[in-house]
């Protein structure tokens, strides 16, 4: 089970998530590290640079509600309906078992907005991923 979780947020233009095709979003590529669009698959955020992180947590309740706070902080921006991933219980039980919570939402402008949480130390299915705040 992850002993926390690091917090990452992107919100960048839909086209950038393409451009062309997905490598630049995968480990591996050059561009990886240094690319400020996010990863193809979630656990890939631990690949990136520590300085990416947005906040980190301990405790599933202050992460649940960082989440909410960030979703809060964006709903304006929020394109068609809107539904929430999941109950603010619910991703506490999800973060307390080491789960991640990842949410992604078309936004305006043409933009996606990710935010996430993602387990560390170790990560539930990449378990050989090393902690980037280490």
């Amino acid at each position: 089970m992850a002993s926390h979780h690091h917090a990452y947020v992107w919100i960048g233009h839909g086209d950038v998530l393409v451009k062309p095709g997905d490598v630049h979003r995968r480990p591996g590529n050059p561009e990886f590290p240094s690319a400020q669009v996010m990863p193809l698959e979630s656990a890939d955020w631990l690949l990136k640079a520590a300085a990416r992180i947005e906040a980190t947590f301990t405790e599933p309740d202050e992460a649940a509600a960082w989440y909410a706070g960030q979703l809060a902080q964006h709903a304006d921006t929020f394109v068609g309906t809107y539904a929430r991933t999941a109950a603010d219980g619910e991703i506490v039980r999800r973060l307390a078992v080491g789960e991640d919570v990842v949410g992604g939402w078309w936004v305006s402008g043409g933009r996606f907005l990710s935010i996430n949480l993602i387990g560390c130390s170790p990560h539930r299915v990449r378990r050989e991923y090393v902690c980037p705040a280490r």
